[in-house]
């Protein structure tokens, strides 16, 4: 037989409920639960420590100001402390997308830290006479200061993870780029041969695309350290102490480790989402430079007999149930789709942060949801995508170079010796008849088999600023 479950009634404004006895969650927390069965998760662990950190430094500003017994307050900072320690999560039981702009979990918080409070007072949970969800814990805040600061603590931690990765990809990139700076490789435009470009270079601009959207995402991130945190409700800070207006923004960053200031404008930055669609869209600029080199992988790599075949991927799992002997490129693959997912999300966010009205947005909790999705899974993509694959890319030389050795794409560097239209009448025949643009030069006698060594000289045609008359002229 299972175990009877006891129960404690707890009251809200909407009426009595039964609460299972064990619980440290409450009545609005569980009337949450059951109004949003929406994605059947839990809410994102690294916003229920930012939850915590937040009442933390609540209740001991409200302790330096004497607005909180100091006993009730040690009592809150010792709950939040084994939140962030990682108990009582699973006593977050809201759905992550949920109506109400959040008061949904910010209650699920002040309920927790409650009720494990009034244990560590001596108290049987659901006694709010020892210490008061709303009265004690949540004092000097409203959802719609606690919410927006929650979401921009939790977004910073989230970012700094997929910076590493990134900083760790622009590594990997980087020395392929070395490895790779000998290898000569047909460059191509609009899928056509166009002129020769070492792989190494590709790689390096990989490199270079990749720090480009590091320093984007560290410029969105500024954003994110400028809290609304003692504007209350809708940024005039209504029942918060003045004292307690200077000092929590202080506090806060003490107590997490961050860096964070106070907001010029408490009203606007309460209304106004924009800082986290500017934090998306460089996660988005990311993802679409990631899923551009996922690209430029698989088709580098395809074949490998009928396709370009100029480089080799790792092989690490079978392609498929009835082919033996094919390997798939899965770990772009999954770098794309993450990509995909994540300017999906994007436009969720950019549509979200738009819907807002007066003096508040209702919808961050899916602002959130999307957000924390799109760094999480991309700081995985990136990870699954340095170690499983750009670390054991090899290069197919000899590929590279036939391919070169064989291209029309050579004739733009006879280009400057011969004119125009000569060169596109060899183009033309050399793709009609299968010869090299080099046999067909030197049947006309166009150019002597020196002039050509310097004018084709693979290495010297992908250095930039130097022509083949240049080159000619430098003997």
């Amino acid at each position: 037989m299972s175990e009877k479950i006891e129960y404690r009634v707890e009251k809200d404004s909407i009426g009595s409920k039964d609460v299972p006895e064990d619980v440290y969650y409450g009545v609005q927390s569980l009337r949450a639960a059951e109004n949003f069965h929406i994605t059947g998760l839990n809410m994102h662990p690294e916003i229920i420590n930012s939850l915590a950190y937040i009442k933390k430094a609540a209740a001991i500003t409200n302790c330096e100001i004497n607005l909180l017994d100091k006993k009730i307050a040690d009592a809150i900072v010792k709950a939040c402390d084994e939140i962030l320690a990682g108990q009582h999560h699973e006593d977050f039981i809201v759905d992550p997308i949920q109506g109400g702009a959040g008061t949904s979990i910010n209650m699920n918080a002040n309920e927790v830290i409650a009720n494990r409070a009034i244990e560590l007072l001596g108290g049987q949970k659901g006694d709010y006479s020892i210490v008061h969800p709303n009265d004690h814990v949540n004092c000097g805040q409203s959802t719609n200061d606690v919410i927006p600061t929650a979401g921009k603590m939790t977004s910073l931690r989230l970012l700094q993870n997929l910076k590493k990765e990134l900083l760790r990809l622009h590594a990997a990139f980087s020395e392929k780029a070395e490895e790779f700076d000998h290898v000569i490789k047909m460059g191509r435009t609009q899928m056509q041969d166009a002129v020769p470009i070492r792989l190494g270079q590709e790689f390096k601009a990989y490199s270079v695309a990749v720090m480009r959207d590091i320093r984007r995402m560290d410029i969105a991130m500024d954003e994110m350290r400028s809290l609304n945190m003692g504007g209350t409700a809708i940024g005039t800070g209504i029942n918060a102490d003045e004292a307690y207006l200077k000092r929590i923004v202080p506090n806060l960053s003490e107590v997490s480790g961050m860096d964070f200031i106070q907001a010029f404008d408490l009203i606007d930055s309460t209304q106004n989402l924009d800082p986290f669609v500017s934090v998306s869209g460089a996660i988005k600029a990311c993802a679409v430079t990631l899923s551009k080199i996922a690209n430029d992988l698989r088709l580098m790599s395809s074949g490998p007999r009928a396709g370009f075949h100029e480089i080799n991927l790792p092989a690490k799992q079978n392609g498929s149930s009835i082919m033996p002997g094919k390997v798939n490129p899965v770990i772009p693959e999954v770098v794309n789709q993450v990509a995909f997912n994540v300017i999906g999300n994007d436009m969720t966010i950019t549509m979200a942060a738009e819907a807002g009205q007066l003096e508040l947005n209702a919808f961050e909790p899916i602002i959130f949801y999307c957000l924390f999705q799109s760094i999480d899974t991309l700081a995985y993509a990136v990870e699954t995508f340095v170690d499983n694959c750009v670390v054991g890319i090899t290069a197919n030389e000899e590929r590279c170079r036939y391919l070169v050795e064989n291209s029309v794409g050579i004739i733009t560097a006879i280009c400057p010796h011969v004119g125009y239209q000569k060169a596109a009448d060899i183009a033309k025949r050399a793709m009609k008849s299968g010869d090299s643009v080099r046999e067909l030069i030197l049947k006309e006698n166009l150019l002597t088999e020196a002039e050509l060594d310097e004018i084709l000289n693979p290495v010297q045609m992908t250095e930039p600023g130097i022509s083949g008359k240049e080159l000619l002229k430098k003997d």
